[in-house]
Protein backbone atom coordinates (compact mmCIF):
# COMPACT_ATOMS: atom_id res chain seq x y z
CA UNK A 1 0.00 0.00 0.00
CA UNK A 2 1.26 3.68 -1.12
CA UNK A 3 2.51 5.79 2.21
CA UNK A 4 0.11 8.54 2.24
CA UNK A 5 1.22 12.24 2.26
CA UNK A 6 -1.20 15.46 3.09
CA UNK A 7 -0.53 18.84 2.17
CA UNK A 8 -2.29 21.67 3.91
CA UNK A 9 -2.49 25.47 3.02
CA UNK A 10 -3.31 27.80 5.95
CA UNK A 11 -5.11 31.31 5.29
CA UNK A 12 -6.90 33.44 7.34
CA UNK A 13 -10.82 31.97 6.86
CA UNK A 14 -9.87 28.53 6.18
CA UNK A 15 -7.58 25.27 5.82
CA UNK A 16 -7.21 23.81 1.97
CA UNK A 17 -5.73 19.90 2.12
CA UNK A 18 -4.46 17.81 -0.29
CA UNK A 19 -4.30 14.14 -0.14
CA UNK A 20 -1.03 12.01 -2.05
CA UNK A 21 -0.98 9.92 -4.04
CA UNK A 22 -5.33 9.38 -4.41
CA UNK A 23 -5.49 13.28 -5.31
CA UNK A 24 -8.52 13.79 -2.91
CA UNK A 25 -8.80 17.36 -1.71
CA UNK A 26 -11.12 19.54 0.26
CA UNK A 27 -11.40 22.22 2.35
CA UNK A 28 -12.80 23.18 6.55
CA UNK A 29 -13.18 26.11 8.07
CA UNK A 30 -10.22 27.59 10.36
CA UNK A 31 -12.26 27.35 13.10
CA UNK A 32 -12.79 24.30 16.21
CA UNK A 33 -15.62 22.65 14.19
CA UNK A 34 -13.65 22.75 11.18
CA UNK A 35 -10.67 21.19 12.72
CA UNK A 36 -12.47 18.78 14.40
CA UNK A 37 -13.39 17.45 11.01
CA UNK A 38 -9.99 18.04 9.94
CA UNK A 39 -8.56 15.63 12.53
CA UNK A 40 -11.88 12.68 11.97
CA UNK A 41 -10.64 12.93 8.19
CA UNK A 42 -7.26 12.72 8.41
CA UNK A 43 -7.49 9.95 11.26
CA UNK A 44 -9.36 7.39 8.20
CA UNK A 45 -6.63 8.28 5.48
CA UNK A 46 -3.59 7.14 8.32
CA UNK A 47 -0.59 9.46 6.88
CA UNK A 48 2.55 8.82 6.96
CA UNK A 49 3.09 12.57 7.41
CA UNK A 50 1.33 15.69 7.38
CA UNK A 51 3.30 18.96 6.31
CA UNK A 52 1.73 22.34 6.52
CA UNK A 53 3.14 25.42 5.48
CA UNK A 54 4.84 27.99 8.14
CA UNK A 55 2.51 31.11 7.39
CA UNK A 56 3.75 33.96 10.03
CA UNK A 57 1.32 32.46 12.99
CA UNK A 58 -1.91 31.29 11.12
CA UNK A 59 -0.65 28.10 11.06
CA UNK A 60 -0.03 27.68 14.77
CA UNK A 61 -3.59 26.47 15.82
CA UNK A 62 -4.23 23.99 13.06
CA UNK A 63 -0.50 22.42 13.72
CA UNK A 64 -1.29 22.56 17.45
CA UNK A 65 -4.65 20.23 17.14
CA UNK A 66 -2.57 17.95 14.53
CA UNK A 67 -0.05 17.63 17.09
CA UNK A 68 -2.34 17.16 19.73
CA UNK A 69 -3.98 14.48 17.81
CA UNK A 70 -0.84 12.52 17.77
CA UNK A 71 -0.90 12.53 14.03
CA UNK A 72 2.71 13.43 12.38
CA UNK A 73 3.59 16.73 11.78
CA UNK A 74 5.84 18.75 9.84
CA UNK A 75 5.91 22.46 9.62
CA UNK A 76 7.91 23.52 6.27
CA UNK A 77 9.38 25.95 5.37
CA UNK A 78 7.63 28.78 2.74
CA UNK A 79 10.85 29.48 0.77
CA UNK A 80 11.74 25.47 0.41
CA UNK A 81 8.09 24.60 -0.99
CA UNK A 82 7.80 27.57 -3.83
CA UNK A 83 11.61 26.59 -5.04
CA UNK A 84 9.95 22.73 -5.02
CA UNK A 85 7.09 24.09 -7.27
CA UNK A 86 8.90 26.06 -9.51
CA UNK A 87 10.62 22.85 -10.37
CA UNK A 88 7.51 21.12 -10.83
CA UNK A 89 6.56 23.81 -13.33
CA UNK A 90 3.37 25.07 -10.91
CA UNK A 91 3.67 28.96 -12.10
CA UNK A 92 -0.33 29.36 -10.89
CA UNK A 93 -0.57 30.16 -7.26
CA UNK A 94 -4.06 29.11 -5.77
CA UNK A 95 -4.62 27.60 -2.18
CA UNK A 96 -6.04 24.28 -3.43
CA UNK A 97 -2.80 24.04 -5.83
CA UNK A 98 -0.25 25.37 -2.78
CA UNK A 99 -1.84 22.28 -0.90
CA UNK A 100 -1.28 19.92 -3.50
CA UNK A 101 2.38 21.39 -4.02
CA UNK A 102 2.94 21.11 -0.29
CA UNK A 103 1.71 17.18 -0.40
CA UNK A 104 3.64 16.45 -3.59
CA UNK A 105 7.19 18.15 -1.12
CA UNK A 106 5.92 16.16 1.92
CA UNK A 107 6.31 12.99 -0.72
CA UNK A 108 8.98 13.75 -2.48
CA UNK A 109 11.52 15.17 0.34
CA UNK A 110 9.76 13.54 3.47
CA UNK A 111 10.86 16.59 6.29
CA UNK A 112 11.30 14.67 9.86
CA UNK A 113 8.41 15.22 11.47
CA UNK A 114 8.79 17.29 14.80
CA UNK A 115 6.66 18.06 17.93
CA UNK A 116 5.28 21.33 18.12
CA UNK A 117 6.18 24.26 20.56
CA UNK A 118 4.44 24.34 24.00
CA UNK A 119 2.46 27.89 24.75
CA UNK A 120 5.63 28.49 27.32
CA UNK A 121 7.88 28.43 23.96
CA UNK A 122 5.66 29.92 21.71
CA UNK A 123 5.99 32.93 24.32
CA UNK A 124 10.06 32.83 24.73
CA UNK A 125 9.94 32.95 21.06
CA UNK A 126 8.10 35.80 20.70
CA UNK A 127 9.42 37.93 24.28
CA UNK A 128 12.83 37.27 22.11
CA UNK A 129 11.84 38.39 18.70
CA UNK A 130 9.98 41.17 20.46
CA UNK A 131 13.52 42.53 22.30
CA UNK A 132 14.98 42.24 18.88
CA UNK A 133 12.19 44.24 17.27
CA UNK A 134 12.84 46.92 20.01
CA UNK A 135 16.66 46.98 19.52
CA UNK A 136 16.33 47.31 15.25
CA UNK A 137 14.06 49.89 16.26
CA UNK A 138 15.97 52.00 18.69
CA UNK A 139 19.00 51.54 15.89
CA UNK A 140 16.86 52.78 13.01
CA UNK A 141 15.92 55.91 15.49
CA UNK A 142 19.38 57.05 16.36
CA UNK A 143 20.31 56.99 12.59
CA UNK A 144 17.69 59.10 11.72
CA UNK A 145 18.55 61.09 14.38
CA UNK A 146 21.93 61.68 13.13
CA UNK A 147 21.22 62.36 9.88
CA UNK A 148 17.41 64.97 10.72
CA UNK A 149 18.19 68.95 10.41
CA UNK A 150 14.92 70.06 12.13
CA UNK A 151 14.47 70.30 15.65
CA UNK A 152 11.28 69.23 15.87
CA UNK A 153 11.80 66.31 14.49
CA UNK A 154 14.53 65.45 16.39
CA UNK A 155 12.98 66.10 19.35
CA UNK A 156 10.06 63.42 18.13
CA UNK A 157 13.03 61.15 17.69
CA UNK A 158 14.69 61.37 20.94
CA UNK A 159 11.04 61.15 22.37
CA UNK A 160 10.48 58.12 20.83
CA UNK A 161 14.29 56.78 21.23
CA UNK A 162 13.52 57.41 25.35
CA UNK A 163 9.88 55.44 24.86
CA UNK A 164 11.97 51.92 23.65
CA UNK A 165 14.18 51.92 25.89
CA UNK A 166 11.87 52.22 28.94
CA UNK A 167 10.00 49.36 27.41
CA UNK A 168 12.99 47.02 26.87
CA UNK A 169 14.20 46.67 30.15
CA UNK A 170 10.53 45.62 30.77
CA UNK A 171 10.42 42.85 27.84
CA UNK A 172 13.82 42.02 29.64
CA UNK A 173 12.41 41.32 32.94
CA UNK A 174 9.17 39.25 31.12
CA UNK A 175 11.70 36.89 29.51
CA UNK A 176 13.69 36.54 33.12
CA UNK A 177 10.47 35.60 34.58
CA UNK A 178 9.50 33.16 32.14
CA UNK A 179 13.54 31.40 31.97
CA UNK A 180 13.96 31.45 35.62
CA UNK A 181 10.34 30.14 36.51
CA UNK A 182 11.06 27.16 34.49
CA UNK A 183 13.51 24.57 35.60
CA UNK A 184 14.09 23.04 32.17
CA UNK A 185 15.57 26.39 30.84
CA UNK A 186 17.13 27.38 33.89
CA UNK A 187 19.05 24.40 34.24
CA UNK A 188 19.91 24.95 30.78
CA UNK A 189 20.57 28.53 30.95
CA UNK A 190 22.89 28.10 33.52
CA UNK A 191 25.01 25.32 31.54
CA UNK A 192 25.09 27.74 28.67
CA UNK A 193 26.27 30.67 30.32
CA UNK A 194 29.88 28.93 31.40
CA UNK A 195 31.10 29.36 28.19
CA UNK A 196 33.08 32.19 28.29
CA UNK A 197 31.91 34.96 25.58
CA UNK A 198 27.40 32.96 26.21
CA UNK A 199 25.83 35.55 28.43
CA UNK A 200 22.09 35.49 29.38
CA UNK A 201 21.06 37.16 26.16
CA UNK A 202 22.38 34.60 24.08
CA UNK A 203 21.56 31.63 25.84
CA UNK A 204 17.87 33.12 26.01
CA UNK A 205 18.34 33.22 22.22
CA UNK A 206 19.49 30.03 21.78
CA UNK A 207 16.97 28.45 23.71
CA UNK A 208 14.05 30.38 22.13
CA UNK A 209 15.11 30.09 18.70
CA UNK A 210 16.54 27.07 18.91
CA UNK A 211 14.95 24.41 20.91
CA UNK A 212 16.50 21.21 19.36
CA UNK A 213 19.75 22.52 20.20
CA UNK A 214 21.63 19.86 22.27
CA UNK A 215 19.60 16.62 20.09
CA UNK A 216 21.13 17.41 17.01
CA UNK A 217 24.70 16.49 15.26
CA UNK A 218 27.44 18.89 15.13
CA UNK A 219 26.80 19.24 11.46
CA UNK A 220 22.92 19.21 11.42
CA UNK A 221 23.05 22.06 14.26
CA UNK A 222 25.29 23.99 12.37
CA UNK A 223 22.64 24.11 8.84
CA UNK A 224 20.11 24.45 11.04
CA UNK A 225 21.61 28.02 12.37
CA UNK A 226 22.87 28.76 8.43
CA UNK A 227 26.49 28.16 9.60
CA UNK A 228 27.57 25.35 7.83
CA UNK A 229 29.67 26.00 4.54
CA UNK A 230 28.45 24.84 0.84
CA UNK A 231 30.81 24.32 -1.78
CA UNK A 232 30.07 25.24 -5.69
CA UNK A 233 32.17 23.24 -8.04
CA UNK A 234 31.77 22.44 -11.41
CA UNK A 235 33.82 20.31 -13.75
CA UNK A 236 37.22 21.56 -13.03
CA UNK A 237 36.06 25.41 -11.69
CA UNK A 238 35.59 25.38 -7.80
CA UNK A 239 33.82 28.29 -6.59
CA UNK A 240 34.23 29.53 -2.51
CA UNK A 241 32.44 28.10 0.26
CA UNK A 242 29.70 30.08 1.16
CA UNK A 243 26.91 29.71 4.68
CA UNK A 244 23.27 30.98 3.54
CA UNK A 245 19.81 30.01 5.39
CA UNK A 246 18.84 29.01 8.05
CA UNK A 247 17.85 31.08 11.43
CA UNK A 248 19.34 34.13 10.70
CA UNK A 249 18.22 35.52 14.26
CA UNK A 250 20.35 32.83 15.52
CA UNK A 251 23.65 32.98 13.48
CA UNK A 252 23.22 36.97 14.06
CA UNK A 253 23.52 36.45 17.58
CA UNK A 254 26.37 33.50 17.58
CA UNK A 255 28.62 36.10 15.45
CA UNK A 256 28.40 38.94 18.11
CA UNK A 257 28.96 35.81 20.31
CA UNK A 258 32.09 35.12 18.48
CA UNK A 259 33.21 38.58 18.68
CA UNK A 260 33.27 37.82 22.01
CA UNK A 261 34.85 34.76 22.27
CA UNK A 262 37.59 35.57 20.76
CA UNK A 263 38.60 38.32 23.12
CA UNK A 264 37.74 36.09 26.54
CA UNK A 265 37.77 32.54 25.77
CA UNK A 266 40.93 31.03 25.84
CA UNK A 267 40.45 28.11 23.38
CA UNK A 268 38.79 30.05 20.87
CA UNK A 269 40.94 33.16 20.68
CA UNK A 270 43.79 30.41 20.04
CA UNK A 271 41.47 28.72 17.11
CA UNK A 272 41.10 31.91 15.52
CA UNK A 273 44.86 33.33 15.81
CA UNK A 274 45.72 30.02 13.69
CA UNK A 275 42.86 30.80 10.96
CA UNK A 276 44.36 33.78 10.72
CA UNK A 277 48.25 32.21 10.52
CA UNK A 278 46.83 30.35 7.94
CA UNK A 279 45.76 33.19 5.48
CA UNK A 280 42.07 32.58 6.23
CA UNK A 281 40.43 36.08 5.94
CA UNK A 282 38.86 37.56 9.29
CA UNK A 283 35.37 37.54 8.37
CA UNK A 284 35.84 33.59 7.44
CA UNK A 285 37.63 32.98 11.34
CA UNK A 286 35.03 34.83 12.39
CA UNK A 287 31.89 32.40 10.97
CA UNK A 288 34.14 29.20 11.97
CA UNK A 289 34.33 30.47 15.28
CA UNK A 290 30.54 31.11 15.46
CA UNK A 291 29.90 27.73 14.11
CA UNK A 292 32.34 25.89 16.92
CA UNK A 293 30.58 28.19 19.36
CA UNK A 294 27.10 26.98 18.52
CA UNK A 295 28.81 23.01 18.32
CA UNK A 296 30.70 23.48 21.66
CA UNK A 297 26.72 24.63 23.00
CA UNK A 298 25.16 21.77 22.10
CA UNK A 299 27.39 19.20 23.34
CA UNK A 300 27.56 20.79 26.52
CA UNK A 301 23.55 20.35 26.37
CA UNK A 302 23.62 16.96 25.08
CA UNK A 303 26.07 15.36 27.73
CA UNK A 304 24.74 17.88 30.42
CA UNK A 305 28.14 19.17 31.07
CA UNK A 306 29.61 22.84 31.90
CA UNK A 307 31.96 24.18 30.20
CA UNK A 308 35.55 22.43 30.29
CA UNK A 309 38.91 24.67 28.47
CA UNK A 310 40.30 20.95 27.26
Amino acid sequence: MDAIYVGIDVSKDHLDVHVCPSGEAFAVSRDGKGLEELIDRLRIVVPRLIAIEATGGFETIAAAAIAGASLPLAVVNPAQVRHFAQALGKRAKTDPIDAEVIARFAQAVKPEPRPVPDEEARLLAELVARRRQIIEMIVAERQREKRVENVRVRKSLMRTIRTLEKELPEVDGDIDTLVRGSPAWREKEDLLVTFPGVKNTLARTLLAEVPELGRLTRREIASLAGLAPYTRRSGRWIGKSTIAGGRAPVRAALFMAALSAIRCNPVLKSFYQRLLSAGKPKMVALIAVARKTLTILNAMLRDQKQWQPA
